[in-house]
């Protein structure tokens, strides 16, 4: 065992001791203050052109904070997004993020050259779950380094993982300089729940920044979301939420 994966046990033992979860009450937040925390999502592999088009014209229209699509669309959302306040965020090792780290090097060094202003990176769960801290560090901070002043957001899978390996995750992210941890891809078996992204914010606290994405699909659940800890919501029900309803939209 090498010294930073006794760290890291260290510190996930000692937070385990610490945290506990309970309910508190929610927040009420304006439709501008969630507008402005919504990355509108569309990672579908079908999503056409017409698609990306209509999600940055509402992006704009709702005063979203950005749209997130898959890197091929990033040229054609840059021109449509031209003079706007929304940003592109892309997603980078998605959604498994069980490639090489070169692979994702070069999938973010291409992403920033392409347009991309914020990425969203999957990180290695096997390795995580191997509890090959060192790798998965290594893996994050070569990502961090090749975004350069771009923010960073580490993608966990919180429905494959323990609350030990969420623990985990959050520390292995705050030594490697990412900027944000994110709950979900919005591809697998479960989203975001208020229980993770509580826990997540406990983990780390001011220092990085918490993305709630998947299954928030309503206004009361946004709100819910950012009352425990969620700085950003990801979401392809961003205008179904701003008009108070559901969704049953995937993502």
């Amino acid at each position: 065992m090498t010294e930073f994966e006794s760290k890291v046990i260290s510190k996930v033992e000692k937070i385990c001791g610490e945290y506990s979860y309970s309910d508190i009450e929610k927040r009420e937040y304006t439709n501008g203050e969630i507008a402005a925390s919504i990355e509108h999502t569309n990672l579908k592999p079908t999503a056409t052109s017409d698609d990306i088009k209509k999600l940055c014209e509402e992006a704009v229209e709702n005063k979203f904070r950005s749209v997130c699509i898959n890197p091929s669309f990033i040229p054609f959302a840059k021109d449509l997004l031209e003079g706007t306040d929304v940003k592109i965020v892309t997603v980078i090792g998605f959604p498994l993020g069980a490639m090489t780290t070169a692979t994702k090097i070069f999938e973010t060094e291409n992403a920033i050259k392409l347009g991309a202003d914020e990425i969203d990176m999957v990180l290695n769960q096997g390795k995580l779950k191997a509890k090959n801290y060192e790798a998965v560090l290594f893996d994050i901070s070569k990502v961090v380094k090749s975004a350069g002043k771009k923010p960073v957001k580490v993608i966990f899978e919180n429905c494959n993982l323990t609350k030990e390996e969420i623990i985990a995750a959050c520390v292995i992210c705050k030594e490697a300089g990412a900027a944000y941890v994110k709950t979900s891809t919005g591809f697998s078996t479960g989203g975001a729940t208020l229980e993770d992204v509580d826990l997540m914010k406990f983990c780390v606290g001011e220092e990085l920044k918490v993305k709630a994405a998947g299954g928030v699909r309503d206004f009361e659940m946004a709100c819910k979301m950012k009352t425990h800890g969620a700085d950003l919501l990801g979401t392809s029900s961003g205008i179904t939420i701003l008009n108070s309803g559901k969704s049953d939209e995937g993502y």
